[in-house]
């Protein structure tokens, strides 16, 4: 057998890549706490001059090429081409290498024109050179992680995210701690933006010791390479670059509506009437809080993104659209039963969740993430359908259906901000219509090419039930509790409240099955646990 781990479903895949995701997401949140404590406020805006400017450049130079790296590789081994997969591994590295040196060259020198010209920030500059080598490291370490993702081995790509961030944490924190002692917020921001520079180096020593020590396996599986048709660098780049330019667009779409957002939504504000600190306080209470909640169950979703990627390209390779269909359909019912109880449960506990999370801000926020609630849902389907279609080989349908969103979006936004009653939540309303619109197009195009079905009772009217029960259920609960014990906790035991119920009523109407649980990690053990429970049969 080859390296290719093609009995693993994408699921297990999935599952492995959104353990570390959330690992890293509370390793990071362990990060940012006492960070703010220790280099303070200047320091922190030192820090944040950087890092915004850093991903930037970043975005530049990998563009969407892990990705392409990934669907291509996964491409070639389905056909038994490893010698082929490698070549696009080494071409894929090459081109990323260059990339980095160049964007950290741009950014390392050009680092005084940025804070002092374009920023009006000089005290940043030495946290700009302190995480400008890692422009060079972050690039390599993305075509190992392409590389893996193609194999389908998602448990190097999640372990070296772990390590990544673990030694950006503690040598983070000890370094802002040390140069903030010894030379003030300057320093200190510098000393915590070099664990970036310092986890991607560690990340990438292990990628490519993973690497090498696959290395006797792979050589045999270069030998035994079948329908080997060898290809030139320049043909290989173009396939790279076909996949890569749609994404690298796609993913700057977001950003370049946030800027426009930005904008617009405090320009509006202020013709409704705000003062430009009201303006202000209310779209940092919007992005910055609301936002950043709704976010949260997308670390699940990107890694089912992965993981698709790599399964539909290699079916499609393979021309199996029956599994490929199969698989479509088990990754957008699997994020439905993720994103559905994360978005009831944000709307029956809106309120109480803001209040437990920012204590000082009005009972107003909690009404902003109300409105944002639909986002979890239609987010995690964008994310989950555009692995899909990249599979696919269709990378601009999710850029086409983001473009059409996003133009909407800044429509809405700017007609409703400016009426007082609707204020801040124009701009939420315009999110939620910009990934509703995208989510269409990009379904139908799916249903439409694939000839998939999804069926009314098992997609919709199943986990509908099962997620109203839940919702009723937790506003009940949080309630009674809430009228014994407080809200704070009334809210954590509540949340505890909804999981339950929605587990137990998702099995007992048939809204999972056997066979979908058998796929999940430790769905053998999991199985055996319901049956013994009488839970399943």
């Amino acid at each position: 057998m080859g390296s290719v781990k093609t009995k693993d479903s994408f699921l297990k895949g999935a599952f492995i890549l959104g353990m570390a995701g959330i690992l890293v997401k509370i390793m990071g949140a362990f990060f940012r706490i006492p960070l703010g404590n220790l280099i303070g406020a200047e320091g922190m805006a030192y820090y944040q001059a950087a890092y915004p400017v850093y991903t930037l450049f970043l975005t530049l130079a990998t563009a969407g090429f892990p990705t392409a790296l990934a669907k291509l590789v996964s491409e070639k081994n389905a056909i038994g081409d490893h010698k082929g997969s490698h070549k696009i591994f080494k071409v894929s590295y090459t081109v990323l290498f260059m990339t980095g040196i160049i964007a950290f060259l741009i950014f390392f020198f050009g680092a005084d024109y940025i804070v002092n010209d374009l920023m009006k920030n000089p005290g940043a500059k030495s946290a700009m050179l302190a995480i400008a080598p890692a422009l060079i490291f972050v690039p390599l370490m993305s075509s190992y992680r392409g590389y893996f993702q193609g194999q389908r081995d998602m448990n190097k790509i999640a372990i070296s995210q772990i390590v990544e961030q673990f030694f950006r944490v503690i040598l983070g924190i000890s370094l802002a701690y040390f140069l903030m002692q010894k030379s003030g917020p300057k320093m200190g921001a510098a000393g915590a933006i070099m664990g970036a520079t310092i986890g991607a180096v560690a990340s990438i020593s292990y990628l490519i010791f993973v690497y090498f020590r696959g290395s006797k396996q792979r050589k045999i599986d270069i030998k035994n390479s079948k329908h080997f048709k060898d290809e030139s660098v320049g043909r290989i780049l173009k396939k790279l670059l076909v996949v890569a330019i749609p994404i690298t667009i796609g993913a700057s779409v977001m950003p370049l509506v946030n800027m426009i957002d930005n904008v617009i939504v405090i320009d509006r504000l202020m013709v409704a009437g705000y003062t430009h600190t009201q303006a202000l306080k209310m779209f940092g209470q919007l992005t910055g809080m609301a936002m950043s909640i709704v976010n949260l169950p997308s670390v699940i979703t990107v890694a089912m993104s992965m993981s698709l990627v790599p399964t539909i390209s290699e079916a499609f390779a393979l021309g199996n659209k029956v599994k490929a269909r199969k698989d479509t359909k088990s990754a957008i019912k699997v994020t439905l039963l993720i994103v559905l109880p994360c978005a009831f449960g944000m709307a029956s506990l809106a309120a109480p969740i803001m209040q437990l999370l920012f204590p000082k801000e009005p009972t107003s926020v909690g009404t902003i993430l109300l409105f944002l609630t639909p986002c979890v849902v239609f987010l995690g389907l964008i994310q989950s359908m555009n692995g899909i279609l990249q599979g696919m080989g269709k990378p601009m349908i999710p850029v086409i259906a983001l473009v059409i969103g996003m133009v909407f979006k800044v429509c809405i936004s700017y007609t409703l901000t400016a009426i007082p009653s609707i204020n801040v939540l124009g701009s939420a309303i315009g999110t939620v219509s910009a990934y509703f619109i995208a989510v269409l197009i990009e379904l139908s195009y799916i249903k439409k090419i694939m000839r998939v079905r999804f069926p009314v009772k098992e997609f919709v009217i199943r986990p509908l039930i099962t997620v109203t029960t839940m919702f009723i259920t937790v506003k009940l609960s949080y309630a009674f509790i809430a009228g014994l014990i407080g809200g704070k906790i009334a809210t954590l035991i509540s949340i505890a409240i909804g999981g339950i119920v929605y587990g137990l009523v998702l099995i007992s109407i048939g809204g999972i099955k056997k066979e979908e649980i058998l796929t999940m990690p430790k769905g053998n053990k999991i199985y055996r646990v319901l049956r013994k429970l009488k839970l399943m049969k």
